[in-house]
């Protein structure tokens, strides 16, 4: 295979060797001198090094043979035999973006070889590959700097020595396309992570390399280790934190709580609040109120709402009902669509017949998108190529006990795999990010129809979006906003949390990122998700469920003394034990609690919409609150909390809230 097809050259450099023979430093026949480029095409990136000398001969090059997924070279090892040569290999079928296994042995030369040997043994160090395939890259020195780079299949490539310098201008232009950090565990490795696939990782590699760990892998994908890494806790989770050559050596876990602070940054939680933000030490909320749940909402009940034309008529008093008790199942495929704002609450049946037909024709047109794309065309979108391999491996692993999903050629998946591959056309910034099929498996469950349902999940997602986002900011939010409400309800318990380096959260990650779909069984998440879209009673109720449940544990922790991974264990442990009604109940409870209270902590009063006679964070307050009088702009975390507020994921159905629970503040 021919050196990649001409693009824009973004960085190029001559003058850079490498060693052919590290025991002959001094020898210039060791040395190999060529250039070294970064190449933009396609909207991709692609490093090459090329000798001097080489005589552009494509037996001479690496590439990937799209039947193995690995990469030849123009002479092979014995354990490489079972791969195709690449001469074997017609043109279309080379993708050098993908490089797994690479082998630098030398041709043999025989007879009637000599001539070019020359060549081929200079021709052979030329490489290339992918910048998104990048792990690591090793720096040293010796007396210039030279660099090698590690592939993610482990592969390590010859180093190349900057002999003239240059090293850093090369590493600051990388460093405008992919993330280079400092490995913790090496000061010579620079860890990479690829801005735009960061978010793209499988479950199954979450464990398996200890050489960079799991603050590394949360650093790049927060939700595949949330997703798959949580799941796999049942020990102590010192061990991924251990360095590649201290076997027996434990990271203690304030160092671990600090690493992976650092994973999310601006998620300071846990520091010392600066001047002019509220500090909360303890405030007398008074008697937890008793509330009560009443049965789900019936088809005869549904109906009564309902003028002679199809208008949902006192859609307060409904969505109080739909927050008590939930909905049979039976009308679930009609009332969704109203709670996720499918349907307007005030549209008659023929309106709503009409915007189905609409929203029919608008589906089909973004599904005809990607259904046309070509395989030749499909080969040159790499980001349509990701999302489509993400989206499968998911499909197949997605609620698979559940009969509407089990089993093979299962018409479900299908549905399931077509819809998200449409909303990667109605999203395509976005995209897919692994947790969404998640989201949308119950709501097709639910609605039983491919158009229906991506219209409800776009609802949803409009909902759940900054979750999803690169920089996090929906999840930093909401772990500080879980902070503020959670020294509110028990000091003391965020104290002791705070005093094992759990302060931050961090365990909660996976409830907030995927509205808790893996801590209640199937039939607990239709009931759970249906009460949160009435969006009553407050705003951010998802918060004080988080709270409800911490509220149920938090003896156990204290009383068990658990420290930094024993939390982690036993949050993860509750998964699939947690009764969704007795959460919904000491919830409800904790709101009227917090609502009852009159001198509420004015972020508090931000974060759950609700009023109070407290005016500005800044203002002289009881004894129950501490406050520095010095007028100073508010911190970062402040900032955080009250950017975040006006646009919550409740803030779609807040427009009735006010009506029957006259504190919240609309």
């Amino acid at each position: 295979m021919a050196a990649p097809a001409a693009g824009k050259v973004i960085y190029e450099q001559e003058g850079v060797f490498i060693h052919s023979n590290t025991d002959r430093n001094d020898d210039q026949d060791s040395l190999i001198s060529g250039f070294l480029r970064i190449i933009e095409k396609d909207g991709e990136l692609v490093l090459e090094y090329k000798p001097l000398e080489d005589a552009v001969d494509p037996s001479s090059m690496l590439c990937a043979g799209k039947d193995s997924s690995s990469v030849v070279e123009w002479t092979q090892s014995p354990k490489e035999k079972s791969h195709k040569n690449l001469e074997h290999l017609p043109s279309y079928e080379a993708e050098w973006d993908m490089v797994n296994t690479v082998s630098f042995k030398k041709k043999p030369c025989t007879n009637g070889e000599g001539v070019s040997n020359h060549v081929h043994e200079r021709s052979k160090w030329a490489f290339f590959f992918n910048v998104a395939d990048l792990k690591a890259v090793k720096i040293k020195k010796e007396g210039w700097s030279y660099l090698q780079f590690c592939l993610k299949d482990e592969t390590q490539l010859p180093a190349l020595h900057f002999h003239q310098g240059g090293s850093e201008v090369f590493l600051d232009c990388l460093n405008k396309y992919v993330m280079l950090t400092e490995s913790p565990f090496d000061e010579t490795s620079l860890i990479v992570s690829n801005y735009n696939k960061a978010l793209s990782q499988s479950f199954e590699n979450l464990f398996d390399d200890t050489t960079f760990g799991l603050v590394q892998k949360f650093r790049k994908d927060p939700y595949t280790t949330t997703l798959g890494g949580f799941s796999k806790v049942t020990n102590y989770l010192f061990d991924a934190f251990r360095a590649p050559d201290a076997e027996h050596h434990q990271r203690p876990a304030s160092e671990v709580a600090d690493l992976l602070n650092e994973a999310i940054p601006g998620l300071e939680i846990n520091h010392q609040e600066e001047p002019g933000f509220e500090v909360i030490t303890r405030i007398d909320l008074g008697t937890r109120p008793d509330v009560q749940r009443r049965e789900p909402v019936s088809a005869e009940d549904w109906t009564e709402h309902m003028d002679p034309d199809g208008r949902i008529q006192d859609v307060p008093h409904l969505k109080q009902n739909i927050f008590k008790g939930g909905l049979c199942h039976a009308i679930r495929k009609e009332a969704w669509k109203f709670l996720l704002g499918y349907f307007p609450w005030n549209s008659t049946r023929d309106e709503r017949k009409t915007l189905q037909k609409t929203k029919t024709d608008e589906y089909f047109r973004m599904k005809l998108q990607w259904k046309s794309v070509s395989e030749e065309q499909e080969k040159r979108n790499s980001r349509l190529r990701d999302y489509r391999s993400l989206i499968e491996k998911d499909v197949n692993r997605t609620d698979r006990t559940n009969k509407f999903y089990e089993g093979q050629d299962n018409p479900g998946l299908i549905l399931l795999h077509d819809i998200l591959m449409t909303y990667c056309m109605y999203d395509f910034d976005l995209g897919y990010v692994q947790g969404m099929s998640d989201l949308l498996s119950p709501i097709l469950y639910v609605m039983e129809n491919e158009v229906d349902a991506f219209w409800c999940f776009v609802s949803f997602m409009d909902q759940m979006h900054q979750n999803f986002e690169e920089q996090m900011q929906g999840m930093k939010t909401q772990l500080i906003q879980l902070s503020t409400l959670l020294r509110l309800l028990d000091i003391t318990f965020w104290n002791y949390l705070e005093s094992q380096d759990s302060g931050y959260l961090y365990f909660c990650f996976r409830w907030l990122l995927i509205c808790f779909k893996r801590e209640f069984s199937f039939q607990d998440i239709l009931r759970l998700w249906e009460v949160m879209w009435t969006g009553l009673p407050c705003q951010n109720f998802h918060l004080l469920m988080c709270c409800a449940i911490l509220d149920s544990e938090k003896q156990k922790i204290m009383d068990e003394h658990y420290g930094f991974n024993e939390i982690l264990k036993h949050v993860n442990e509750l998964s699939m034990k947690l009764d969704v009604e007795e959460v919904l109940h000491k919830a409800e409870a904790i709101s009227l609690q917090i609502r009852n209270c009159k001198d509420l902590p004015y972020a508090v009063c931000e974060i759950l919409g609700v009023k109070s006679d407290t005016v500005l964070p800044t203002s002289e307050t009881s004894e129950q609150r501490t406050l520095d009088t010095k007028p100073s702009k508010p911190t970062r975390t402040e900032e955080l909390v009250h950017s975040s507020v006006p646009n919550g994921r409740d803030g779609l159905f807040r427009e009735t809230a006010q009506e029957v629970y006259p504190l919240a503040r609309v």
